[in-house]
């Protein structure tokens, strides 16, 4: 009797003990992460403003968690390469995803994807938000919003609207007022920021919607001519230039940046990313080189983060269906 005793106490103290083992490594494992070098994966080549803002956050949590953030470039396939390493890698914390509007945009611009953005990242944080600005050329005819609307319906399809390519945010922020606005133009893609700007400063192209970060110097020196700012709010930096919203109601676009991890990443890991890229977001030097950017902070949950990168989703869904954009 004893004896049956025994193993039957000895099994009933393991169940004991087995049932605790959840929530102890759940705490051990917060606490221990990381333990080894993190990737954060970007679909860009180095030195764009995703590139720098992967950097400017990876340096904060290494010098943060103790442990190397490592920033390794994916590019191609318009961010999707980088997406889907993510995707298949395990989830385990180890290896995150820069993600971006991009994301959101790809999700529906193209239709045969080996995975689903919404259902196979988990949100970890966003990080910050940059303005665009819709600027054009100092001969071009209209100098406000509602002038621009005027020439443009009395003129369809004559304004030719520069975007650094098929699906990148500048050209689906066009896409979005041509929507909202009832107007037509001609989109001209080009292959990155740099020679949009080339060709709309000598009178080439005449409308464009670029990240304030790029178009700034320009707008300054008088070379370009800011009408608006797509944002909901004005910028601190040009504060006489009014939002679009001002005169199209209801219409906002803005690049954005954040991180995400692979799906079934543990809670706890995605806490602890969050409320340390949160503190970060907070720091004045973070927000001083963010602003360098032309960006302001984006602290957000986990689950807040969740929800924006669902409504963007839908938002950019109906401007691609609507306007019949196809991938390169």
């Amino acid at each position: 009797m004893n004896a049956m005793k025994l193993p039957r106490r000895n099994f009933l103290r393991l169940a004991v003990a087995a049932a605790a083992l959840p929530a102890m490594s759940w705490v051990a494992r917060a606490q221990a992460y990381p333990t080894r070098p993190v990737r954060v994966i970007v679909g860009v080549t180095p030195g764009g403003a995703p590139d720098i803002v992967a950097r400017l956050v990876g340096q904060w949590l290494s010098e943060r968690l103790g442990q190397q953030f490592v920033v390794e470039n994916r590019p191609g396939a318009g961010t999707n390469l980088a997406a889907e390493a993510v995707v298949r890698a395990p989830a385990d914390g180890y290896a995150l995803l820069l993600v971006g509007a991009t994301n959101t945009i790809n999700t529906t611009l193209y239709e045969k994807l080996s995975f689903n953005f919404l259902r196979d990242i988990a949100p970890v944080a966003g990080i910050t938000r940059e303005r665009m600005v819709m600027v054009v050329h100092p001969s071009f005819p209209a100098k406000t919003v509602p002038e621009f609307i005027s020439y443009a319906k009395t003129n369809p399809r004559k304004v030719s609207m520069a975007s650094p390519g098929i699906g990148t945010t500048p050209h689906l922020a066009g896409e979005l007022f041509k929507m909202m606005a009832g107007i037509d133009m001609i989109h001209v893609p080009y292959r990155g920021g740099g020679q949009v700007m080339t060709d709309l400063i000598a009178g080439q192209v005449q409308v464009s919607f670029i990240g304030l970060s790029v178009a700034i110097e320009h707008i300054k020196s008088g070379k370009l001519r800011a009408l608006a700012v797509t944002a909901a709010t004005r910028s601190d930096v040009l504060p006489d230039i009014p939002t679009v919203d001002e005169f199209v109601p209801g219409y906002e676009a803005s690049a954005w940046f954040g991180i995400g991890a692979p799906k079934n990443t543990p809670a706890d890991i995605v806490d602890k990313l969050n409320t340390e890229i949160n503190a970060g977001l907070a720091d004045p030097k973070m927000k001083a080189r963010l602003a360098d950017l032309g960006g302001t902070p984006m602290p957000m949950t986990p689950a807040g983060f969740t929800e924006f990168i669902a409504d963007e989703t839908e938002k950019w869904a109906k401007v691609i269906k609507f306007a019949g954009i196809k991938p390169e």
